[in-house]
């Protein structure tokens, strides 16, 4: 699933919080901050957790005030052994 996270996301711990999110619940991919303010994440996993990540992301952590998610799903690779935070 590839998700694009509009709202005050940045400076609130999304990351971290959407990383430690994705790793409790056996999940891989990354997580970063955008340029245009938003925040972006790519996520592989069985299908019943990635639902629950996104669920936790369209509120993200206490300080966070998400307005909107975007989905887009896409084709599981297999290409990530972790959940990171990316640059």
């Amino acid at each position: 699933m590839h998700l694009i996270i509009e709202g005050r996301v940045q400076g609130v711990w999304f990351r971290e919080s959407t990383r430690r999110e994705a790793v409790s619940r056996r999940l891989f991919g990354w997580v970063r901050n955008r340029p245009d303010g938003k925040v972006e994440a790519l996520i592989e996993g069985p299908a019943d957790q990635v639902k629950n990540l996104v669920s936790w992301c369209q509120k993200g952590p206490p300080a966070a005030r998400v307005a909107a998610v975007h989905e887009q799903q896409e084709k599981w690779q297999g290409e990530f052994t972790s959940f990171d935070i990316v640059f």
